[in-house]
């Protein structure tokens, strides 16, 4: 049925609901998961303050903290789907614009099957341009489970 799914998280109640799905499809076909969080690059005006204000951030720029809360979010995922059984489990981080990077990845990566949560922790613009969610399931000929 399927080989490998997908699963988008971001952290939030329905990604982690979205996780405990994709565990409970994979126990049952054998298919692997793979964990993708997505972060997005910080805007113009935040990259001007961090040059004005560079030197005295510990760690690195805003994209550096960006990526590293990313990853872990993504390895949290990651075990939370062992611990629900899941055998075949991979996390990844990458930085873009949501909706358009889950999509390529999927297709990247040859997943036969995307598994998002219906309300992520998106910004407030999701609300005005629509959902992360319907966002995916209007850009993938790739099946979407809405959790």
């Amino acid at each position: 049925m399927f080989k490998r799914i997908l699963v988008a998280y971001d952290g939030s109640n329905g990604a982690w609901e979205a996780i405990g799905k994709a565990a409970e499809l994979a126990k049952i076909t054998g298919a692997e998961i793979l964990v993708l969080t997505v972060y997005r690059h910080h805007s113009m005006l935040e990259a001007s303050l961090s040059m004005v204000r560079g030197s005295d951030r510990e760690g690195g720029s805003l994209d550096d903290t960006m990526r590293a809360v990313a990853r872990e979010a993504a390895e949290e995922a990651k075990a939370q789907a062992r611990e629900l059984g899941a055998e075949k489990v991979q996390a990844f981080i990458k930085g873009g614009n949501y909706a358009r990077t889950i999509v390529s990845f999927a297709r990247e990566k040859g997943c036969d099957l995307i598994v998002v949560g219906s309300r992520g922790l998106g910004s407030s613009e999701g609300y005005m341009l629509g959902s992360v969610s319907h966002k995916v399931t209007s850009l993938t000929d790739t099946p979407v489970l809405v959790i």
